[in-house]
């Protein structure tokens, strides 16, 4: 039996312990031109590039950390009769499927999860179903890959996602029956479906969710993350009588590239954050909250000038790199278009990111950040622990057309406390 991990996540950039990833499937080969906007996709990804490009985020990951795949977890759950059940029982009332559930029930427990994620075929046995033009009585979970969505670790906690997409909406109700059921993980969920009053509005997202300090939360408003949302997370640190500082960031409801806040702001080390200029630093239409809470009230909520500001005000004072450079806003927007704003930190100063994104890695690499390969992790060629800074790079000419980037693949459990 592996040791149990207790979930805390306190910060974007604590020496990462323990994270949860999806290597892409099938599930993301069954996809036609026709269910491609269905499934929030632009276009569809060949899917033996997208694993190649995989396989290096992974394998650098392995060489770090303790890793978790979602589909073995999920099968360890599903051997449970009762969890079974339930998950079955959910995901059928959801997806008016009920007609399924019996088949469902009697796969064995591999093949169930396989089925959950990678789609289940409809069985043309009607008319009604002979004449539908989907192939699948449950769509495949094309954007599963993006683990970091459907649950966010927040301190000791997970919430639970809220997808704004009906679509992926069974990958939040996977991630929960996981952490409710598993035991590798002690942990409490919180899922706003639970919650008395809520409104069909809320949506929360965790690439809009970003832990900056134990004290400090960024939360971006999008369009996968309404203030619906926002108000539900305020009122759970408000119920706890916790001190928090939440720094709310509107971001445009298009181009899809900034579908989160993540896709615009990541925080790399202590001193220094990864910032889309044009929207994060310079004057525009779209707006920064700072909301107070203290005791179990709202103490104060208000524009600020930027994300950066307001966190300097709370003793955060961070030195931007911009994506795509200085040198125009041409690159700046391509760049920041295949994910070039999103970092994961598996260590203060330590971050992986698209390699493909070179005036953004050349931005990096001038603020005291060493250029590493991700094959020279993975072959054992360099050590983490020789580079005080370093950006582990991985490639992306696939992966990046699926609209995500490190921090979308990834759903860290644990990590260090910083020392601030």
């Amino acid at each position: 039996m592996s040791k149990q991990i207790q979930v805390n996540v306190a910060s974007e950039i604590g020496k990462l312990n323990a994270v949860i990833l999806h290597t892409p499937g099938k599930e993301l080969q069954n996809m036609t031109p026709e269910t491609a906007q269905r499934a929030l996709y632009s276009d569809i990804l060949n899917l033996t590039v997208a694993r190649e490009e995989y396989t290096q985020l992974k394998g650098a990951l392995e060489k770090i950390t303790k890793t978790f795949e979602v589909s073995e977890l999920l099968n360890d759950v599903l051997k449970n009769d009762k969890v079974r059940f339930d998950i079955i029982n959910r995901i059928c009332t959801n997806e008016n499927v009920i007609d399924i559930r019996d088949y469902l029930l009697d796969l064995p427990s591999e093949e169930l999860g396989r089925q959950l994620i990678e789609g289940v075929i409809m069985k043309k046995d009607s008319l009604t179903k002979f004449l539908a033009k989907d192939k699948y009585s449950l769509q495949p979970l094309h954007n599963f890959f993006f683990t970091r969505d459907s649950s966010i670790a927040v301190r000791d906690r997970i919430l639970i996602g809220r997808m704004a997409s009906r679509v992926r909406k069974r990958e939040s109700l996977i991630m929960e029956t996981i952490f409710n059921n598993h035991s590798d993980f002690v942990t409490q969920t919180i899922n706003p479906d639970d919650c008395n009053g809520c409104v069909p509005e809320l949506s929360v997202e965790g690439g809009d969710v970003l832990i900056a300090r134990k004290d400090i939360m960024l939360i971006g408003s999008s369009s996968r993350t309404t203030t619906q949302g926002i108000d539900f997370i305020i009122n759970r640190l408000k119920d706890r009588k916790l001190k928090r500082d939440l720094i709310i960031q509107e971001l445009p409801p298009s181009p899809e590239s900034f579908i989160h806040l993540d896709m615009v702001f990541t925080l790399l080390d202590k001193d220094t954050c990864m910032v889309y200029e044009p929207l994060i630093m310079k004057p525009n239409k779209y707006q920064t909250i700072h909301v107070k809470i203290d005791n179990g009230q709202v103490q104060s909520i208000d524009t600020v000038e930027s994300i950066p500001a307001v966190l300097k005000t709370l003793g955060m004072d961070l030195k931007p790199v911009i994506c795509g450079g200085t040198k125009d806003v041409w690159t700046q927007e391509r760049e920041q278009w295949h994910s070039g704003a999103n970092f994961f930190a598996v260590a203060p100063g330590k971050v992986l990111g698209y390699g493909r994104n070179y005036n953004t890695i050349e931005e990096l690499n001038k603020a005291g950040f060493d250029v590493i390969p991700s094959q020279d992790i993975i072959s054992g060629k360099t050590n983490l622990d020789d580079h005080k800074k370093a950006v582990i790079c991985i490639e992306g000419s696939e992966l990046a057309r699926g609209g995500g980037g490190a921090r979308c693949m990834t759903m860290p459990v644990s990590r260090d406390e910083v020392d601030w």
